[in-house]
């Protein structure tokens, strides 16, 4: 046996082959987002929060289906290493089913019930009239956003990672384009307004959905379009699938429901701090675009040794790909503090809501430093089979703590918006510390894959920081 030093080239290179065309798929759309803000802000600030409160919605169901993405990224991984088709094909038509069925679900709502929705989310009038016109068109769009959400976790985890980034280059441009033709009534089309940004949505989706569909069957994608294998399913898979998914689904739905509740709260702040919430959860896309490079970093290079069944590689890449991330995420959060006068400016935020959307920056570039190393490993925990630790801790902190202060502070003591939105952040140093600790444990590698359980007897984290073994 002989030491020999982490192979950092490797490693980098691997994360960068995942991590980059992944935050790039995010950082287009963040972009196609800020570019609908602007377009939208030209109609005035009332619009801009009316669309932000729908995205809200978007996000609630977001929550929803999550879940199945985070549980289908385990299987997908971990199979991928085992090199195990069959497994791949039946875990992915079984992740599509239940995404689909959320996706119809919302989408139904959003069409059938808009009112209702609007009126939960906010108590102003104006908001919630253009906000009911927006929902009826882009819940059409719900069910294209979940079948592409599908779709690209499973070629990030069998190695196509570049084919989602050209379905969403193909999907920013045109709702780009569409927004353009569509809200200003451009080329001869009506001017719809708020109503032209939803169905440019719709429409960008779809063309995002060919453009992958496309290139996936061009370049002979082998499980994207067997949809026979698809469906196989046996009572004991769906049993072994349903226990994994359960603890991640329902972190998702209760964790949705608590962002639901905290952006009840924030949606009966002044009109200025409810515009300002909006230009910031669209910057805050920025900021997650390149968490996300590295949550699907982590899924697959660890997920992928765990089911191959080398924990020491999986143990060892984890938490340096932790670390790896929060630096990422400070720097990138710095960079939005030095440019956010000219980013708020051309966002139309003016006056109060102007201040009020630069602290929101201030306090999240801090809290994302912290909140994005918790999700990392949270990500990491469930794709090398544990996914109970880190959805315990997240509910139990947001129902006990979080969602108590925010509705405290928001609904009875009526303080400033800014006091109120730094309390959605409070419990993240507190995770972080107990996951620390638990992601050091090893306990997390919990395999579903043959050769992963064999290679678990007997087997111990080696100390952080410390060269690993080479067989000799």
């Amino acid at each position: 046996m002989e030491k020999a030093r982490f192979p950092w080239r490797d490693f980098l290179k691997k994360v960068a082959v995942i991590a980059v065309p992944v935050a790039l798929q995010n950082l287009l759309t963040t972009t196609g987002s800020m570019v609908d803000t602007m377009m939208i802000a030209s109609l005035g600030p009332t619009q801009v929060g009316a669309v932000g409160l729908c995205a809200q919605f978007s996000s609630l169901m977001f929550s929803g289906y999550w879940g199945f993405v985070g549980g289908g990224m385990l299987f997908f991984s971990q199979y991928w290493g085992a090199k195990d088709d069959d497994g791949i094909n039946r875990s992915y038509g079984l992740t599509l089913t239940c995404m689909m069925t959320v996706g119809l679900l919302f989408g139904l709502l959003a069409i059938l019930f808009p009112e209702g929705v609007m009126r939960l989310y906010t108590d102003k009038e104006s908001i919630r009239a253009i906000g009911v016109e927006y929902l009826r068109i882009v819940g059409f769009g719900y069910p294209l956003t979940v079948f592409s959400m599908a779709m690209a976790a499973l070629l990030r985890c069998t190695g196509r990672v570049r084919v989602p980034l050209y379905g969403s280059v193909a999907g920013v441009a045109s709702n780009i384009f569409l927004n353009w033709v569509l809200i200003f009534g451009n080329l001869g089309a009506p001017a719809m307004g708020v109503r032209g940004a939803a169905l440019a949505t719709v429409l960008a989706q779809a063309v995002n959905i060919c453009v992958v569909w496309t290139l996936a069957r061009r370049t002979g994608h082998p499980y994207l379009a067997a949809v026979s294998r698809h469906f196989r399913w046996t009572a004991a898979f769906i049993r072994v699938y349903l226990r994994k998914c359960f603890p991640i689904i329902l972190n998702e739905v209760l964790i949705g429901l608590g962002n639901m509740v905290i952006n009840i709260v924030l949606g009966r702040q002044p009109e200025e701090a409810i515009a300002a919430l909006a230009v910031f959860r669209t910057l805050e896309g920025l900021i997650i675009g390149f968490f996300a490079g590295f949550s699907n970093a982590s899924s697959v290079l660890v997920g992928t040794e765990v089911g191959a069944g080398h924990p020491d590689l999986a143990y060892s890449r984890a938490w340096r790909l932790v670390y790896l991330c929060q630096g990422f995420i400070g720097i990138l959060g710095l960079a939005l503090i030095g440019l956010h006068t000219p980013i708020l400016h051309m966002m139309g935020m003016q006056g109060e809501s102007f201040r009020i959307a630069f602290g929101m920056i201030c306090v999240y570039a801090a809290a994302a430093l912290i909140r994005m190393g918790n999700w990392t490993q949270n990500d990491t925990f469930r794709a090398a089979g544990d996914a109970t630790t880190g959805t315990v801790l997240e509910i139990v902190f947001m129902w006990l703590m979080v969602l108590p202060l925010v509705w405290l502070s928001g609904m009875v003591w009526k303080w400033p918006t800014l006091a109120v939105f730094a309390f959605c952040y409070a419990d993240e140093p507190i995770r972080y510390v107990i996951m620390q600790l638990h992601l050091f444990s090893g306990k997390w590698i919990r395999p579903v894959t043959p050769e992963g359980v064999s290679a678990m007897h007997g087997w111990k984290p080696r100390k952080p920081f410390s060269p690993r073994t080479r067989r000799s």
